[in-house]
């Protein structure tokens, strides 16, 4: 665990809590108003960051933490100074894909091989997925007790586990010469497998129940490539190239049911998560900006304008919402550093402490608690530290009733 680094309580930030503190609060409640607040997830030291997944207040994805520059699996639960190292023993590099309901899937190189994994919060708790007949395999997805990905048993094929390793089961399609899995939920997976048939040999986005034999292609008319990388309910996401551009694309369980996301003024775009009927992914407009939509071209929003002006493009590669929280991580490139940074943007109003849907003196009196005590829940610029920065910035969001 890397602890979160504590600046000192100063004398002059005690008088600052004290003159606070000691005016009455006049009684009042503001009902919070959503907007989305972007934070970084980076921790000073580290070259490069990377989110990838994201359930309720827990992100993953992977941290170069080491001198030697070694990609190491990382587990956030909401700011910099929270990250768990996932690498376990004997490992040489490792990365977590996704997270739900506390368990973390990915992949961990080990004697030579990358080795599919499944973890429960900690390096120890590691689960090595590989079949017995994969040289190489990759967990890329998790939903309940279904973990998703691809094994070389030989060639790359679509793979489901329920937990071990011994409860694999191949994916790949009769007309494929090869698949890959990418998300996984309600029983569904989804991802793209390389089919030879009347209609041509190209890459077609993919849904499976199960089995091989489920599959059904989700790939539009007039596509000659289409993947699809998440599903949530009984939406699928991904991407489809259609006249030379690859577009944003949402299904919901035929290829006659694709829907273009493309905004009209990116030159590309991309759908790389979804849950609750929001899909995140990015759009090019100069640069690659993370993008949010609802399930239509004309419901796309730019989340990249949320960003300090320093990140000069983003990503959003995950999205989790409970219905009244929307939680979006992804990675951002900074340019003063030139280094990439995960990132994580959530819709929670920042000055509701404890999340009950108003901003009221408990707020004010959790959040003074928490700050006090060097809780990393208190790091509110998310920069890795705890200091009175982090204290002003929480003052004037509670002062503006959010």
């Amino acid at each position: 665990m890397m602890t979160l680094r504590l600046m000192p309580v100063l004398p002059g930030l005690v008088t600052r809590f004290a003159a606070l503190l000691s005016v009455p609060f006049c009684v009042f409640s503001h009902t919070a108003s959503a907007q989305w607040v972007a934070k970084s997830l980076h921790l000073a030291g580290s070259q490069e960051t990377i989110a990838l997944g994201v359930f309720a207040n827990q992100q993953v994805g992977h941290a170069y933490v080491s001198v030697s520059s070694v990609r190491h699996a990382a587990l956030w639960a909401g700011s910099a100074g929270s990250l768990t190292d996932l690498n376990p023993t004997g490992a040489t590099a490792s990365d977590a894909t996704a997270v739900d309901n506390g368990q973390q899937v990915g992949w961990v190189t080990k004697n030579g091989s990358d080795r599919a994994s499944l973890w429960s919060g900690t390096s120890a708790s590691w689960i090595d997925l590989n079949p017995a007949t994969a040289s190489d395999s990759y967990a890329t997805a998790i939903s309940g007790n279904q973990q998703v990905g691809l094994a070389r048993a030989p060639g790359e094929v679509a793979s489901l586990w329920s937990g071990t390793a011994g409860s694999w089961v191949n994916l790949n399609p009769t007309l494929a010469s090869s698949s890959r899995a990418s998300g996984v939920q309600g029983g569904k997976q989804v991802g793209q497998a390389f089919v030879s048939d009347t209609k041509g040999a190209f890459t077609r986005a993919s849904l499976w129940s199960g089995t091989s034999a489920s599959w059904v292609d989700l790939s539009p008319p007039n596509a000659p490539f289409s993947a699809a990388y998440a599903v949530h309910g009984s939406q699928q996401v991904g991407v489809a190239r259609i006249d030379g551009a690859n577009r944003a694309s949402l299904w919901t369980g035929t290829a006659a049911s694709w829907v273009n996301l493309h905004p009209a003024i990116a030159g590309f775009s991309e759908a790389l998560g979804v849950s609750g009927g929001k899909q995140v992914g990015f759009a090019f407009v100069g640069t690659q900006h993370a993008s949010l939509w609802a399930g239509t071209a004309g419901s796309w929003q730019d989340l990249h304008l949320f960003l300090p002006s320093k990140y000069t493009s983003s990503v959003a590669t995950a999205v989790w919402t409970d219905g009244t929280t929307t939680n979006v991580v992804g990675y951002g490139f900074n340019d003063l550093t030139s280094q990439v940074e995960a990132l994580l943007w959530t819709d929670r109003c920042p000055s509701d402490f404890d999340g009950d849907g108003f901003v009221t003196g408990d707020d004010f009196d959790q959040y003074t608690l928490a700050f006090v005590a060097g809780d990393p829940s208190a790091d509110f610029s998310g920069d890795g530290f705890v200091n009175g920065d982090d204290f002003d910035g929480f003052v004037l969001a509670f002062e503006s009733g959010c």
